[in-house]
This record gives C-alpha cells, sequence and structure tokens, in this order.
C-alpha cells in the first residue's frame, strides 16, 4: 500500500499574504502546506480522502490519473470545497465517482453543491455516487475499511483505518471504544495543529501521548498550523518514530 500526503495543512492559522512570521516567510517547501488530504493506493484501487479547496492543484502535482473513490471525514469547507473537480476523472473514467461519508456530511454536500444533486441536470456538472457509511466496516471496491468515530468538538469526524494503517485529522478526543479500533496499527497518522492547547485539535504533545499510547511503528502528523513552527525545528524535537508529515511526502505501508 502506496499513501501520498496530498496535503497537510489547514485553513486553521492559514499564512496570511505579507505575513512576516518564520513559517510563512521560510523557503522550506516542507513549510508550504495545502488543506489536509491523503491518497492511498491499494491493490490497484485509489482512494483520496476529503477534497479540500487544493485538490485539483494536489492532484495535478501527484500527476494522478486514476481515482475509484473518495472518503470524507466531515462536512467542513477545508474538507469538501473541492469536490467539484472529480469531474475530472468522471471524463477520465466514463462513470460516476463513488462518494463516501456519513448522514450529516451527505446532507451538507447536497446543500453545498445542490446542482449536483438537482433533479435536472445541468450537462457537465460532476457525476457523484453516494454511499452512506455508519460506524460499521464497509468496502471500496474489494478492501474493507474500518471507520474510526473521533470528536473534533462537539462534530463526530470520521477516521479510517485500512490494513495497518490508520488516518484521523481534526480530532480532540478519541473514546476508549473507538481507540480498540486503531490498537494494532503500524503507521498512525493524526492531526496536531500547534503546540499550544485548541478547542478542536490535538496539540503536539497530546498527539505525541497518543502515539505513544498506541505503541505504533510511526506516527506521522498532519493538519498542521503554521502557528506549529518551523518543520525542521519542531522535527528536531520529536521522538525518532514521530513524525511532521509534509505536501507529497509518500510512504509505503
Amino acid at each position: 500500500m502506496k499513501v501520498t500526503f496530498l496535503g497537510t495543512g489547514t485553513s486553521q492559522g492559514v499564512p496570511i499574504i505579507g505575513c512576516t512570521c518564520a513559517v510563512c516567510q521560510s523557503t522550506n517547501r516542507k513549510d508550504k502546506r495545502l488543506r489536509c488530504s491523503i491518497l492511498i493506493e491499494v491493490d490497484n484501487v485509489s482512494i483520496v480522502v476529503d477534497t479540500g479547496p487544493d485538490f485539483r492543484q494536489q492532484m495535478l502535482t501527484s500527476n494522478n490519473n486514476k481515482l475509484d473513490a473518495v472518503l470524507f471525514t466531515h462536512s467542513h469547507m477545508d474538507h469538501t470545497a473541492g469536490l467539484d473537480d472529480v469531474r475530472a476523472y468522471n471524463f477520465i473514467h466514463q462513470k460516476p465517482m463513488e462518494v463516501f461519508a456519513d448522514d450529516l456530511t451527505i446532507a451538507t454536500l447536497k446543500n453545498q453543491y445542490a446542482y449536483i444533486f438537482a433533479k435536472k441536470k445541468y450537462p457537465g456538472i460532476p457525476q457523484i455516487n453516494l454511499n452512506t457509511i455508519t460506524n460499521q466496516p464497509f468496502s471500496v471496491k474489494d478492501i474493507g475499511v474500518i471507520p474510526i468515530e473521533v470528536m473534533h468538538h462537539k462534530l463526530p469526524v470520521k477516521g479510517f483505518r485500512i490494513n495497518d494503517f490508520t488516518y484521523i485529522t481534526d480530532a480532540n478526543y478519541i473514546s476508549p471504544q473507538e481507540k480498540e479500533k486503531i490498537k494494532g496499527s503500524k503507521i498512525l497518522v493524526l492531526n496536531a495543529l500547534r503546540q499550544t492547547e485548541h478547542i478542536s485539535h490535538f496539540t503536539l504533545q497530546q498527539a505525541i501521548e497518543l502515539s505513544q499510547e498506541f505503541k505504533v511503528e510511526k506516527t506521522y502528523l498532519t493538519h498542521i498550523s503554521h502557528q506549529m513552527g518551523l518543520h525542521n525545528e519542531v522535527t528536531a524535537e520529536l521522538p525518532n518514530n514521530i513524525h511532521l508529515a509534509y505536501d507529497q511526502l509518500t510512504i509505503n505501508c
């Protein structure tokens, strides 16, 4: 299985034009982050988790011409605003895009993209087949996916486990019951917004403690704001098996 981090950043504390902070002024490409998303390729099946505002740019950069499905973690715009651009894959594959999301996210998508789901469809709009997921395992083609419900303040968010790989973003609480689904993972991706407390995201220290609790072989931190600090400086302080992810990083699981 191959995983590509399409984006590792967030709209929360996104760098601002003219900002003079060290991260915004950095020339290190690892400090330049698009909105959070990953591409999972396993057994000739390609799955993207979340299509944020940067989705088109991310897929062009990754030079990926195959996409079988999109999984959504939740309904916030920094994770859904690029859905319209799946139309390119409709053209390539000549079929609707399979989209998997929970009831709340699907309701939001239908509202955000009313023209896609209208009874009278304008020619050329994205073709989407909605699949409702719950907290029970499901399959994308023949690939088994285990949903993991985490809390983003008061909003339920879906994490996903495929084989020994677990991906969690936009969370600040995981119940003991849901933690059981993560145990045994070899690679964990976990959100870590910044080093100081936040109402709906894990801090760097909280993410480190969770990684150590699960005893995973490697943890990659994502959904990182510029408030975290410079990539190289933060990396130097991390345990050996915990890494800051960066855009277009590819790992093999």
